[in-house]
């Protein structure tokens, strides 16, 4: 028996355009094609036709230079808990000290035909930066540029996050990285400059928020419900 050609592959064969794929999800299903999380060789055209593709409305999309990662793992209570426990320090934090932030959960940053990212949480931090409308489509790092604060949440990517991602990142030029160990309760953190990234365990965007602080957040939500961690922490943030 043959075996049945993907959309990827015709693609890649130049048997369908690009808008091509996009007209076939139908009646080739692209979550049964795709290999998903990790990392695959394809174009900017190629990762564009997918990303747009209906059946893959709930993946998220990264692409460097000429690779994409679809992400589809289903994510757990882990991972959904300490994304709001994360949200929640850092906005608190730019609360308390009067630090302009916005920040966007699961947002699509993309600079055409080069690389694009959706991180778990990003937040752009300071004076300068412009607010980007409410649209449909990723923020155009050109017009916008990139955010101050990357977060990946690391349940079940915990290598790419630490290896390929760190390294999109350090490219892309944001200034801080952090990475959350879901297991662990761990913050790895990582300011971001001339192209490399170094540990740190003190914010550099968010000056005076420490990493332990942001762990023993992780922790105390274990046991705690989210109005008593942000009486805590709002109490240390005062102090």
């Amino acid at each position: 028996m043959s075996r049945r050609v993907t959309v990827k592959e015709a693609i890649a064969r130049h048997e369908i355009p690009y808008q091509g794929a996009l007209k076939m999800v139908g009646a080739v299903p692209v979550t049964q094609n795709l290999v998903t999380d990790t990392w695959v060789k394809a174009s900017w055209e190629e990762f564009v036709a997918l990303a747009d593709a209906p059946e893959l409305a709930k993946a998220r999309f990264y692409y460097d230079t000429d690779s994409m990662r679809i992400e589809t793992t289903p994510i757990g209570s882990g991972h959904s808990q300490d994304n709001t426990i994360l949200s929640q320090v850092v906005s608190l934090y730019g609360t308390v000290k009067n630090i302009r932030i916005k920040g966007f959960t699961n947002g699509s940053f993309r600079k055409q035909g080069v690389w694009e990212c959706q991180p778990d949480i990003a937040f752009y931090i300071g004076a300068a930066f412009r607010i980007p409308p409410k649209t449909s489509k990723p923020i155009d790092v050109d017009e916008y540029g990139v955010p101050d604060l990357v977060i990946e949440i690391a349940s079940t990517t915990l290598s790419d996050d630490i290896g390929r991602k760190r390294l999109l990142y350090e490219r892309l030029g944001i200034k801080e990285y952090w990475v959350v160990e879901v297991d662990r309760n761990e913050v790895m953190a990582f300011a971001v400059a001339d192209g490399g990234s170094r540990q740190i365990r003190a914010s550099q965007v968010l000056p005076g928020l420490e990493m332990a602080l942001i762990e023993e957040a992780l922790r105390r939500s274990q046991t705690q419900e989210d109005g008593e961690i942000n009486r805590w922490l709002l109490q240390v943030f005062n102090n």
